[in-house]
């Protein structure tokens, strides 16, 4: 039993058997289970030297009398109640001091649950957030644990270990306790799901837009990520930009229905930050996107009834310096938004979350990373509960580019071309520089048709306005 796994895993899915591996890999023995045989043992099979690393189990009870105590057990399923059946299940075999991990895409307030139902148990319970695709499941995700000191202590080397490097730095850390990993994640996704949209967005301006094809788009993409806006997502727009279909021959893309999936993750981040009264109209306006592009049939019966839409630009009216200045403000106000989420929740629920920690994290391993981001955690060092726009050196960049934003907007609603996350990014942005805006309107109709009161400009002491013919409050 000496030379026996200390860990175990639950679900050998895409992500799961990547991530198995990855331990492995890293020189950690790991007994492995999955709900159908044949894929446990397929899996331990074509493993390859890593073979002898891995422990096959085809119960519950010979994974966990496999592994030696204290017992780490890793969940690799999808989320919701599968999450909570496994935990059932696994309960009564599990003693004091073992511990459950759920690394899939949970809700973080059911990770809140699970980990206050965990008190009771002999056992422990962390959620950790894990971005990265199977690719960064299987050579270094970026990791955002949830938990106590202690379940960090026990299990940071090993996090640390699996994780992606940033020049030698690894991106796992802890964030809080309970939820806060998932948190961190769901933000995370909500971002990505914002940064994927304007993407998208400077692709149908320059599709339809400017009529360019598919191999000039990929040309654009692959200078852009020379640049300031180097990054992943960058990177892979043009990579898909630049593939052909096998089957037709064509630009793949061309080939590609224009109805975006989705799993929920950006949706939460939304829903969220409405319970947190905090605004991410990007996020927003990204999950709107998606909602609308999966309405094909609507879009066509749209374009007849109404005329279709796109129209091309009218000529100069914009070119591809200044998409790209307009997408470096973009995502600029984007993230401001998802971090000011973070900091709005980690004030909320007592997390302390660790902003500059996750800027860092976020470098490498998970599908946002960017080169950007090195500026924003050291922004961060500086200001730990500041808003990016106001920090060194977003601000300069924000008055460079600002003008270009507004001109992309302009241009592309001028010519029906929907860019509704830069569109979002830009109104939030103009909000943010307007000191006084219009909702005194919006506080005379509630006190008009509700009695809700107001306060003065002048602090006097006048509660209601006069608004019946005869000065009396409706």
């Amino acid at each position: 039993m000496d030379n026996a796994p200390r860990t175990g895993l639950i679900g050998l899915g895409t992500m799961g058997a990547a991530l198995a591996l990855n331990i492995a890999e890293k020189g950690y023995p790991i007994a492995v289970y999955n709900r159908t045989a044949s894929v446990t043992d397929d899996f331990v099979f074509g493993a390859g030297d890593l073979s002898a690393r891995l422990t096959p189990a085809k119960s519950f009870e010979e994974l966990v009398h496999a592994i030696r105590p204290p017992r780490t057990i890793i969940l690799m399923v999808p989320a919701g109640e599968i999450v909570d059946q496994q935990i059932a299940a696994l309960s009564p075999l599990l003693g004091e001091g073992d511990l459950i991990i759920d690394a899939g895409n949970a809700n973080y307030a059911d990770t809140e649950r699970r980990a206050t139902a965990s008190r009771d148990q002999p056992w422990d319970f962390m959620g950790i957030g894990v971005s990265g695709g199977e690719e960064g499941a299987r050579h270094g995700p970026s990791i955002m644990a949830g938990g106590d000191a202690a379940q960090w202590d026990r299990m940071g080397g090993m996090l640390e270990a699996i994780s992606a490097k940033y020049e030698g730095e690894p991106c796992a850390a802890l964030m809080g306790p309970g939820g806060a990993g998932h948190f961190v994640k769901m933000v995370h996704n909500g971002i990505e799901y914002a940064d994927m949209q304007m993407i998208a967005e400077a692709y149908a301006l320059m599709r339809d837009g400017m009529s360019r094809d598919t191999d000039r788009i990929a040309e654009t993409f692959e200078t852009w990520n020379r640049g300031p806006l180097a990054s992943f997502l960058i990177e892979v727009s043009g990579i898909v930009a630049r593939a052909q279909d096998p089957i037709s021959g064509g630009p793949m893309l061309d080939a590609i229905l224009d109805a975006a999936g989705q799993k929920g993750t950006g949706r939460w981040t939304v829903i969220e930050a409405q319970k947190l009264a905090v605004a991410v109209p990007v996020i927003e306006a990204a999950v709107v996107g998606r909602n609308l592009s999966a309405r094909v049939e609507d879009r066509a019966k749209g374009a007849e009834t109404f005329g279709a839409l796109p129209q091309s630009l009218p000529d100069g009216a914009l070119d591809t310096d200044t998409l790209e200045a307009a997408l470096i403000a973009g995502k600029i106000l984007c993230y401001a938004q998802g971090f000011e989420m973070l900091a709005r929740a980690s004030s909320e629920f007592g997390w302390d979350l660790p902003m500059a920690v996750i800027a860092r994290i976020w470098r490498e391993g998970c599908i946002i990373r960017s080169d950007m981001l090195n500026d924003m955690a050291t922004a961060f060092e500086t200001a730990p509960d500041g808003n990016l726009i106001f920090a060194a050196p977003f601000t300069g960049l924000l008055r460079e580019h600002e003008a270009a934003l507004r001109q992309t907007v302009i241009a592309a609603t001028g010519s029906g071309i929907a860019v509704p996350a830069l569109s979002a990014g830009l109104s939030w942005f103009d909000t943010m520089r307007s000191p006084r805006g219009p909702a005194n309107m919006i506080q005379a109709q509630r006190d008009f048709f509700g009695a809700h009161g107001f306060k003065r400009l002048d602090g006097k002491d006048s509660p209601h306005g006069p608004w019946g013919e005869d000065g009396a409050q409706h």
